[in-house]
């Protein structure tokens, strides 16, 4: 017979499930069972609970206490079982007094030797995991209150000891913290490593920045050391569209799982950028280990993911992430689950023209064959750049930009301005269309609503479609490009202006077609 039940939950990539902690005492030898497929974590609670409840000054049952987390054929997952697992006994034991309020409420926590609560991963998912099933209450860490309360629609309770469970249960109200749902209001707008007024040159890349961070499309830059390709992509943050409350908590739900979130950053929101050294592994990238957690392309979501020195990362590595880019998810498959974390993110890349770095180059002359660029070159297959929407070349600064003053440029503030105005435009577009923030997740069924090609731009286009080879995915990216070069412009309709610009901004079909040519 089942005398307790208490409600929590559990993590599975993102998402939180729900679990019932069922706790069952009967005669015979005192012990603490734990049943219901408990990770290591979750069956190491026993010494910790055991010391907790004492050393609250509670009385632990001298009876064998079986606890059974239901359903019995899910992994269970970490260290927030342990404060639901507590109240559990001690309802059972008789020291807790079950309530009404109690059947409405979810537990959620980690408990120390002394009783007292610490901070969970993924409690920001967990809050809304209960706040779907219709509980109307959560009890979390003081740690983890801040990240609970930006969930709207539930009350959260904030204890940090175990000796408080019996007053929480007769004055619940007295536990009850304000909410901090108003937090995403303080962002303020990013501070760049590197302003677009101090990036000298580059006007061509400047552009092609700003058109991806508009659309959310994916670049490369190809060009020599040297050239500013770093500096530019640290410059692109700066430009880049605030994120709608909506985004904030989907990638805080990332970082809370991944355990990034502190007490005193509750939120993330800024857009993520990611630069992953070139030596990272498959599972840092897309993620992985026995317990799945988010790599660099989830940790990037609605952000950037920055690849510096591209053609560096090992082939399988770069392989791996057709998928996701395709689908703006990456399902980790293991034995006994799949889990599935979103990867919506731009990538940028940066690599050398050649290995010597200074293919076309006009102060240094190339010393490789066409043998070692085809083979450089070739390391990017083609259905990885059919997956970028923008390639240009970056190529070494003069002498006479070199000299120029560095504010002759326009700020970058006032390149955000007109990103922010392009992407409102897409947004009003696409109103109503759940998960689609930009044109760079338009799908074919978007395009042929709002990129609509007049009598010229066709022209244009079965002109290039001749002479670039393009595939049926590389002809939707660069209408995609094509009307996000519209939306920045402030125009509805696409003309062949725009379609003309979106093409040439594709210098690695044509060095790709070279190199494979042997030219």
């Amino acid at each position: 017979m089942v005398i307790a039940q208490v409600k929590t939950g559990t993590l599975c990539g993102i998402d939180g499930l729900p679990v019932t902690v069922e706790v069952d005492l009967a005669s015979g030898i005192p012990g603490l069972t734990i049943v219901g497929l408990p990770d290591t974590a979750v069956s190491e609670a026993r010494e910790r609970l055991r010391a907790a409840i004492k050393n609250a000054g509670l009385e632990f049952p001298l009876k064998k206490v079986v606890i059974n987390l239901a359903p019995a054929d899910m992994r269970k997952v970490g260290s927030g079982f342990d404060l639901p697992m507590a109240v559990g006994i001690l309802l059972a034991s008789g020291v807790l007094e079950a309530t009404a309020w109690l059947e409405s409420a979810c537990f959620v926590g980690e408990v120390s030797l002394a009783g007292e609560l610490r901070r969970v991963h993924g409690a920001l998912s967990l809050v809304i995991m209960a706040k779907t099933l219709g509980y109307q209450s959560v009890v979390v860490p003081e740690d983890n209150v801040a990240e609970a309360s930006l969930v709207d629609g539930i009350d959260v309770y904030g204890l940090s000891h175990l000796q408080e469970l019996p007053v929480l249960l007769l004055h619940p109200a007295s536990f009850l913290k304000p909410v901090n749902r108003s937090a995403w209001e303080a962002a303020q707008t990013p501070t760049p490593t590197n302003d677009f007024k101090d990036v000298k040159g580059q006007a061509v890349a400047k552009r092609a920045l700003e058109i991806a961070a508009a659309g959310g499309h994916n670049l490369i830059m190809i060009g020599p050391p040297g050239s500013g390709k770093s500096m530019l992509a640290k410059a692109l943050p700066g430009i880049l569209p605030p994120l709608a409350f909506d985004e904030m908590l989907e990638v805080s739900r990332i970082y809370s799982v991944a355990g990034l979130l502190s007490p005193k950053q509750c939120l993330v929101m800024e857009r993520p950028f990611r630069s992953p050294h070139h030596s990272a592994s498959i599972a840092g990238i897309t993620g992985g280990g026995t317990v799945p957690k988010p790599g660099e392309i989830s940790l990037a979501h609605r952000g950037v993911l920055f690849l510096d020195e591209l053609v560096e990362f090992p082939r399988p590595v770069l392989e791996v992430l057709r998928q996701p880019l395709e689908d703006g998810t990456i399902t980790i498959s293991r034995a006994r689950q799949h889990t599935t974390f979103p990867a919506k993110c731009m990538v940028l890349a940066a690599m050398n023209p050649c290995p010597c770095g200074y293919r076309g180059d006009t102060s240094r002359q190339c010393v490789d064959s066409e043998h070692q660029i085809q083979r450089y070159v070739s390391k990017l297959s083609g259905p990885l750049l059919d997956r970028i929407d923008l390639h240009i070349e970056v190529p070494r600064l003069s002498e006479t930009e070199l000299l120029k003053a560095p504010d002759s440029t326009e700020d970058s503030a006032t390149v955000r301005t007109r990103v922010i105005a392009a992407r409102q435009r897409q947004l009003d577009r696409l109103a109503g269309e759940d998960g689609v923030f930009c044109n760079a997740e338009l799908s074919a069924a978007h395009l042929k609503t709002h990129a609509v090609l007049d009598d010229a731009a066709q022209q244009v286009m079965a002109q290039a479609i001749r002479r670039l080879n393009l595939s049926a995915r590389s002809f939707d990216r660069i209408l995609r490009l094509a009307r996000t070069i519209a939306d920045l412009a402030g125009e509805t309709l696409l003309s062949a202006n725009h379609l003309a610009e979106a093409l040439q901004y594709r210098a690695m079909d044509r060095l790709y077609q070279l190199s494979s040519a042997g030219v």
